[in-house]
């Protein structure tokens, strides 16, 4: 979850960029550094680990000066060292920058620069940019924001960078594409101050801009000039933010549950982070290498679970079985304890659970570990009692989720399954390398594809405006958008009190066909996958019997639209991608749902974010 600070003004801005990190350290990295426009020219310190180690570097060499940036950074491409820690720079080290986000397409851009003889120091994707704004502006460019427009613009995916030139020292430029995070410019008397996030900034200024997606700034000390990506000027207002910590915490959402939703592509980004190897195609978890004697003799996966980590247990199913060639059986935690489950040699527990304290997890852990049976948890809470029970760990890296109803821990379950199917895969010799260079090419564009989908966030208000009043809904969904059926279900029960229930769609005409009639909405799953004729056929049979559709469905898809009440459309992606894409308007139209009905969707009624008692 990487953090991002910038300063100009009277100031020295190692300290204020030092400070701004660390009001950023709740959201997770493994390395950080900063550059300063000192007088003899750019000067950098980077470190590993905490960011205390980068605070005694900077007390054994200090640097100061007017203008500087810092960054602290989960590893994506390349290891983490300090070689490959933020901010990077061009050959002659003029060119320093620093970005949250993937480049999709950076081996191409990689290779085309190394063709012209360009050479690099790091792993990173984010030495492509640096070299990139530096040959833009070796080309006669006057203007560091030019060249910078010119690199961004050569960029695949989403992507938010700082940028500074010792050739002119007198501005940072920030940039944004995509849905890679914020870029937040706080606006002070004579000073400018750039962040990921607000709270970096908060203490300093309470006056802000947002820069959206395909806009970039160049900040001064005097202020900053907002232009698009054609250069453009944008006219924008600035903000005034109440210093209120709950608030500020809630990054000007309404509720901590939009924010969190709308935190989807950096959450996504952040359980990718250091864990591939885009260059050999490889999954890399390496809090499970103490296991790796397991693998070739591992014959099941015990998947347990409660709630939503339920769900993400069912579609851990689909994709390990399918990617690994694994059998996975997915029990209910609170069931698993009490059946007596049969665990034979070369099973695994592998245990899905946002807090790491959900007590009937727990205790499906500790029967597997009095079984004798070896466990992997999937975990947002480090340190957490699931991750000390397991014998391997995969930790989420989703950040504080606020609000009950999960949102960005189950999206991250998810991505965090489909790694483990690789890596497994990888492990069990079921998946070749081309087929792995696709699956994690896919992975690569997911949270781009994820803010094209929270795009359309005035689409999901107006159809939750036309069913807000309905008593009952059914969601269904086929193969591994099942799960994504009862999930969607589920998010509604938790914070409208509408009952809902998802089945897979193969069964409606097993019993809840006898519901439809015109006061019944039905929520069908069909994106352009194997089962969508399947999916067709069913929403036919729904408007046969007076039933209202609402369909989920890949964009452009008419026939979907022909049938349907109204459309949610996705981007199209991998068939097991795609249950990421579908949870989010599920989330969506839940909240809108519940709060045009007036409920408290932070804290719904009867429900505790941890549930720690039986």
């Amino acid at each position: 979850m990487c953090g991002i600070v910038g300063y100009i003004g009277p100031r020295n801005a190692a300290e204020i960029v030092l400070d701004g990190l660390r009001r950023l350290e709740y959201r997770g990295y493994d390395s950080a550094g900063m550059a300063v426009a000192a007088v003899q020219g750019i000067e950098r310190r980077r470190s590993v680990g905490k960011l205390s180690n980068l605070a005694a570097i900077l007390q054994e060499q200090p640097i100061s000066g007017h203008l500087g940036m810092g960054h602290t950074r989960w590893a994506t491409h390349g290891g983490v060292t300090e070689g490959n820690a933020h901010p990077h720079t061009d050959c002659t080290g003029q060119i320093v920058v620093i970005q949250n986000g993937i480049v999709e397409n950076y081996r191409e851009l990689k290779q085309q620069l190394q063709a012209e003889g360009v050479p690099f120091v790091s792993q990173t994707d984010t030495e492509v940019i640096a070299h990139l704004v530096a040959k833009y502006y070796r080309c006669g460019e006057e203007l560091l924001a030019v060249a910078v427009r010119r690199a961004m613009q050569q960029l695949k995916g989403a992507n938010a960078v700082v940028v500074m030139s010792a050739l002119e020292p007198d501005r940072l430029v920030a940039a944004r594409m995509g849905n890679a995070g914020g870029v937040v410019l706080g606006i002070g008397e004579g000073e400018m101050f750039v962040a990921s996030d607000m709270p970096a900034i908060l203490d300093y200024t309470q006056k802000l801009l947002f820069l959206e997606d395909r806009e970039l700034a160049v900040v001064t000390a005097e202020g900053a000039e907002v232009s698009d990506m054609n250069g453009q000027p944008v006219k924008k207002s600035a903000t005034t933010v109440s210093w209120n910590p709950v608030l500020a915490a809630k990054g000007g959402y309404k509720h901590f549950m939009l924010k969190e939703i709308h935190e989807q592509p950096r959450s996504i980004t952040d359980v990718i982070r250091g864990r591939v190897d885009f260059d050999r195609s490889q999954v890399m978890l390496p809090d499970l290498e103490d296991l790796r004697p397991v693998w070739p003799h591992l014959r099941r996966l015990h998947a347990v679970a409660c709630g939503t980590a339920w769900h993400a247990c069912l579609t851990a199913k689909f994709l390990i079985e399918d990617l690994a060639r694994l059998p996975v059986e997915v029990d209910y935690g609170s069931e698993f304890r009490y059946r007596d489950p049969l665990l034979e040699p070369g099973s695994v527990v592998l245990a899905i659970t946002q807090s790491g304290e959900t007590v009937d997890t727990l205790a499906a852990m500790e029967e597997a570990r009095d079984k004798g049976m070896q466990s992997i948890a999937l975990v947002n809470v480090v340190g957490s009692q699931a991750a000390r029970l397991a014998d391997g760990v995969v930790y989420l890296n989703a950040g504080p989720e606020i609000g009950v109803a999960s949102t960005k821990a189950f999206t991250s379950q998810v991505v965090a399954a489909y790694l483990l199917a690789i890596y497994l895969g990888q492990a069990r010799n079921t998946l070749p390398q081309e087929r792995r260079q696709c699956l994690l090419q896919d992975l690569a564009e997911l949270p781009n594809l994820v803010g094209q989908v929270l795009a359309n966030g005035n689409d999901y208000e107006a159809i939750a405006r036309r069913y807000m009043h309905c008593n009952d809904f059914i969601y269904l969904g086929r193969g591994i958008n099942y799960p994504i059926a009862l999930e969607g279900a589920l998010k509604l029960k938790e914070i409208s009190y509408i009952h809902a229930e998802g089945y897979p769609a193969g069964e409606m005409k097993h019993g809840p066909i006898a519901l439809i009639d015109e006061h019944l909405p039905v929520v069908t799953i069909c994106p352009a996958d194997h089962v969508r004729d399947k999916m067709l056929s069913n929403i036919e049979q729904v408007k046969a019997r007076g039933g209202r559709v609402i369909a989920v469905a890949t964009k452009g898809d008419e026939e979907v639209a022909d049938r349907a009440d109204d459309v949610i459309w996705i981007p199209a992606t991998s068939r097991y991608l795609t249950p990421v894409l579908v949870a989010i308007p599920l989330q969506l139209l839940a909240y809108h749902i519940a709060v045009l009905r007036g409920c408290d969707v932070d804290q719904p009624r009867n429900l505790a974010k941890s549930v720690t008692v039986e």
